[in-house]
């Protein structure tokens, strides 16, 4: 049974190449063929215009030829060097279109077969798919999340309606299908049973309300991470039954603060490579590094860093403190205050933003 399974993986690969130097061949004759023609109706050309004939009259004389129309001869062929020239066309024009058609021909049934089989390969792929991610849109930020993914080597699979954003997830590589993301049918073509996460990323919060809902439906234990524009619509998210709720233009107003207002503290934390590398590898874990700015009325003003991380429940410890008068302070101890206009740097778990947002965001968020 195991030689038989090898076997048919095996012959996956070898198909796959055979498609592959197959459609490059009929490229290649199309190209070939289209470059003979070409040249055989100018050099014809050339030899009517030669003769004393009008370029449009040469022209047109070629193109009947060619293609065996037949209507007659723009003028009397009565010389040796017309009859050399046009039997020549006749023989070489005639040969090179028929190897051009059957070329065209060739290269439209297999690039529909490499269609037909790229469709039906993904499509097995997606079956065979268990706690994957399914991302719905693969707009600008459905675009950066699969890139992320990939790097983090998770699987998952792409729900987009539009022809030309599809176009683009199929040729980077990704596991995607052609459908609105709103149609329950397409959550269930993607394995929404078998899927552990599903990120609803659409521009359309109505359209991420409605998703929303649909997921939660079809699956009860799954975790749904949905995409926000309009404040009003993350408690409507939420009550549809999302975990989690992103609002893409209130982090990014937030990340701009952070790099005016502690741009030290995020050239360290975005400056190298291996910097970058090691917040994977806690992401990997479920931890997260975030620079924080403190609200000239945050609660924690004023306490210590041992009683902040208390208040925290273990959800998060400050590594860093940014300070505006000086350097700032790593590793604080424990008794270090937090004073007004600090920022700090935490490792955090993930999905604790709204306790932190409550420590260090202003009065009104512990309302």
């Amino acid at each position: 049974m195991n030689a038989s399974h090898h076997t048919k993986r095996d012959r996956t690969p070898l198909l796959k190449l055979w498609v592959g130097r197959l459609f490059a061949s009929s490229f290649r004759n199309l190209v070939l063929g289209g470059i003979f023609v070409l040249l055989v109706c100018l050099l014809a050309s050339v030899g009517y215009t030669i003769a004393g004939w009008t370029e449009s009259d040469a022209i047109y004389m070629v193109v009947l030829t060619i293609f065996t129309v037949g209507y007659g001869e723009v003028h009397p062929i009565d010389t040796p060097f017309l009859r050399g020239n046009t039997e020549m066309l006749i023989i070489l024009g005639c040969t090179g279109m028929i190897f051009l058609t059957g070329a065209l021909i060739q290269f439209i049934t297999i690039t529909q077969f490499q269609q037909l089989f790229g469709t039906r390969r993904m499509k097995q792929e997606i079956d065979n798919l268990t706690d994957h991610v399914i991302i719905c849109g693969f707009g600008r930020i459905g675009l950066m999340l699969a890139s992320e993914l990939t790097t983090g080597q998770a699987p998952f699979v792409i729900l987009e309606r539009s022809e030309r954003r599809f176009a683009e997830a199929r040729d980077l590589g990704h596991l995607c299908i052609q459908a609105d993301a709103t149609d329950e049918t397409a959550l269930l073509h993607a394995g929404i049973a078998r899927a552990r996460c599903l990120a609803t990323v659409l521009p359309d919060d109505a359209a991420n309300v409605f998703i929303t809902l649909s997921a939660r439906s079809l699956n009860a234990g799954l975790e749904i991470i949905a995409r926000g524009e309009a404040a009003s619509t993350e408690r409507k998210l939420i009550q549809a039954g999302a975990n989690r709720v992103v609002m893409p233009t209130h982090i990014g107003a937030e990340r701009i603060a952070q790099m005016i207002l502690f741009a030290e503290t995020e050239r360290f934390l975005q400056g190298s490579d291996r910097m970058r590398a090691f917040q994977r590898q806690l992401l990997d874990l479920g931890l997260n590094v975030l620079a924080h700015p403190i609200a000239t009325d945050s609660a924690c003003i004023g306490l210590t860093v041992s009683e902040v991380e208390r208040r925290g429940e273990g959800s998060f410890f400050i590594v860093a403190i940014d300070r505006p008068e000086d350097s700032g302070i790593t590793r604080p101890p424990p008794d270090t205050v937090i004073e007004r206009g600090d920022g700090v740097v935490l490792v955090s778990r993930d999905g604790r933003a709204l306790l932190v947002k409550r420590l260090f965001g202003p009065a009104e968020a512990l309302v």
